[in-house]
């Protein structure tokens, strides 16, 4: 990875939302900065957040937040199936969603991520959420998801994409193609369950999403949860299955020690405002 030595002299970094809004962090500490083939990171310490991830210019993760959005993509989708145990994290490289699918008792956790410098850098600057990597149970893949599941005979009780926005690289996971590859790659009573944008600004986004996902999948349900740095600070995702209703009776007891979700939680995620409601039909 190249560093870039210029970036520890900036006082504060923005991510612009909107043309006129969005979120600023004064940094405490600058830690890392660097471009790699895919995206430029930058990883700094803030006196609220802690430790914050930014990929071009756009927050990731941070040390204060960051479970809002892992257990609520994670969550949903392993507590519904009746028992997953070969899962698959297409995104994902800080770890966070790794960390809580291994709260289950998984066999495998495959994860696919095209840039191995976030991979990298999170165990060494976010290592709470790093560790996960080293996992005995996890399966490191370093390429193009939308690449390994279009070309893998594997098949997964559980697809959870942790992709970044519909920008760049990013862009074909959000693509009815990809989709439709997905599908194939899900055993009997297999779940999907994605990061879907932010409630507020991806209305268009969610109408269009929504329109082929209910033909490839009998049950497709968006669901939202707060994250306090994300644009709007509330992210929606889809649930996605031929077989399992996220809304049906769970039999399962969360894991222990998570710090926001839990099943009154879930059940009120799939609680959709009506704008979004009617966005969606």
């Amino acid at each position: 990875m190249k560093k870039d030595q210029s970036r520890p002299e900036i006082l504060e970094l923005r991510e612009f939302h909107t043309d006129s809004n969005g979120i600023f962090f004064k940094i405490k500490k600058f830690l890392f900065s660097g471009k790699t083939p895919f995206q430029k990171i930058e990883i700094f310490e803030n006196e609220n957040f802690g430790r914050v991830l930014f990929l071009d210019g756009l927050v990731q993760t941070t040390e204060k937040d960051e479970f809002f959005y892992h257990e609520m993509l994670v969550h949903p989708a392993l507590l519904s199936h009746p028992e997953p145990k070969k899962i698959l994290i297409i995104g994902g490289g800080d770890g966070g969603a790794l960390k809580e699918v291994l709260r289950y008792p998984v066999d495998e956790v495959w994860l696919v991520e095209i840039d191995a410098q976030v991979i990298e850098a999170s165990k060494e600057f976010f290592p709470w959420l790093g560790s996960a990597l080293q996992d005995k149970r996890a399966k490191l893949v370093i390429g193009d998801g939308n690449d390994f599941i279009r070309e893998t005979g594997e098949k997964f009780d559980v697809i959870l994409i942790d992709s970044s926005d519909p920008v760049g690289p990013a862009t074909v996971l959000h693509q009815k193609s990809f989709y439709e590859s997905i599908k194939k790659s899900l055993k009997p009573k297999g779940v999907v369950a994605a990061q879907a944008g932010p409630l507020l600004y991806h209305l268009e986004q969610h109408r269009a999403k929504y329109s082929f996902l209910k033909q490839l999948f009998r049950i497709s349900r968006f669901y939202a949860g707060p994250v306090p740095t994300y644009p709007g600070g509330t992210w929606c995702y889809v649930f996605l299955s031929d077989e399992i209703d996220p809304l049906a009776d769970i039999k399962k007891n969360p894991p222990s020690g998570l710090k926001h979700y839990n099943l009154e939680i879930h059940r009120a995620a799939f609680a959709l405002p009506n704008f979004l409601k009617e966005q969606l039909s």
